[in-house]
């Protein structure tokens, strides 16, 4: 099959590789009918992290070809959204409502890599949603959002507490703080301010939910949010970036006694603890938990009550996936999907 390999920063191929096959009995061999680039593959991408040869690819939608014995809640033919990480659904991190740190837990790309034909996933059951029947075409790209992006803004718009009445601020226009947006109106935040500089996203901001745009960074996007609530802060701050700036931009947003959901891939960050403590900020994050969210997502986008697909704005056939990467560095794209 073919399949997306990083040989190296900023060198990426299409190569065959071997068709995956059934190993365990709670396995699973889709074949993947629509992937995308996520802006966490550009950390390997940029020289960040380890790029040796390395499967890439962790969000996917996929029809279910082969199921092992012990597999219950998904059947070949079923098409089927998956997680970015590997769960098995019931140790008692899962059941907590953590699959994302299931101890079982394995990053799809790396190991596994979905921008690929086919993919074996562990712990089908854990792992993978049927939807309700197939999917109209319009619908994939919804779907294959919900693997990852949609989840994690979703993730952190729940971990901020976004609701009726809030006051949400959202750190990075990307594609992760564009759906941070979706979720905090579809939960029924009051008002959603974001910090950006681009007119493109400012747009689908504005289509999302966003009620203000500030293009601010830093310490000078904190005192602005500060502007817009009284001099108090968000209730609700989503961070979707990872960097060190932003990090400090969300938790000076947050008045006291608010919440922060981060879910931005940490690269170099450091809080100070004085600062941290003195704040009264409410913090949780990390990698999201988008199994348990999936089955709620799914059945939203399957009534077509949201539409987070808007966030691609390139498609381009696997073949192409190289070109992909090199536009969303350059930020000529905000979301690519990949199509075989």
């Amino acid at each position: 099959m073919r399949a997306v390999i990083m040989d190296a920063p900023r060198q990426v191929t299409v190569a065959d590789r071997e068709d995956p096959q059934i190993i365990e009995p709670t396995d699973a061999v889709i074949r993947v009918t629509a992937a995308c680039i996520c802006g966490s593959d550009l950390w390997p991408y940029r020289g960040a992290e380890e790029a040796d040869h390395l499967l890439m690819g962790h969000e996917y939608v996929g029809i279910v070809e082969e199921v092992g014995a012990a597999v219950r809640t998904v059947k070949p033919g079923d098409f089927v959204v998956g997680s970015f990480v590997i769960s098995c659904g019931e140790c008692e991190i899962c059941t907590a409502g953590f699959p994302s740190r299931c101890v079982h837990a394995e990053f799809v790309h790396g190991g596994i890599g979905t921008q690929a034909e086919r993919a074996r996933i562990p712990y089908a059951d854990g792992t993978l949603v049927a939807t309700p029947g197939q999917p109209e075409e319009d619908l994939i790209p919804s779907l294959l959002a919900a693997s990852d992006v949609l989840g994690t803004g979703w993730y952190a718009a729940v971990a901020a507490e976004a609701g009726p009445g809030k006051t949400v601020a959202v750190v990075g226009d990307g594609a992760v703080g564009l759906m941070g947006v979706l979720a905090a109106q579809q939960l029924g935040a009051e008002r959603i301010v974001i910090s950006s500089r681009h007119a493109d996203r400012q747009a689908l901001a504005r289509e999302f939910g966003a009620t203000d745009i500030i293009t601010e960074r830093g310490d000078a996007a904190a005192e602005k949010v500060r502007e817009l609530t009284d001099g108090l802060g968000a209730h609700s701050t989503i961070e979707a970036v990872g960097t060190q700036e932003s990090m400090m931009q969300a938790l000076r947003s947050t008045r006291p006694g608010g919440n922060m959901g981060f879910v931005g891939v940490q690269h170099g960050v450091e809080i100070p603890g004085g600062e941290l403590f003195f704040s009264q900020v409410q913090v949780l994050g990390g990698p999201a938990p988008v199994r348990r969210f999936l089955p709620d997502l799914i059945q939203r986008i399957w009534d077509r009550r949201i539409n987070p697909g808007r966030v691609f704005d390139l498609t381009l056939p696997l073949e192409q996936a190289a070109e992909g990467y090199r536009a969303m560095d350059q930020r000529t794209a905000t979301k690519v999907l990949l199509t075989l």
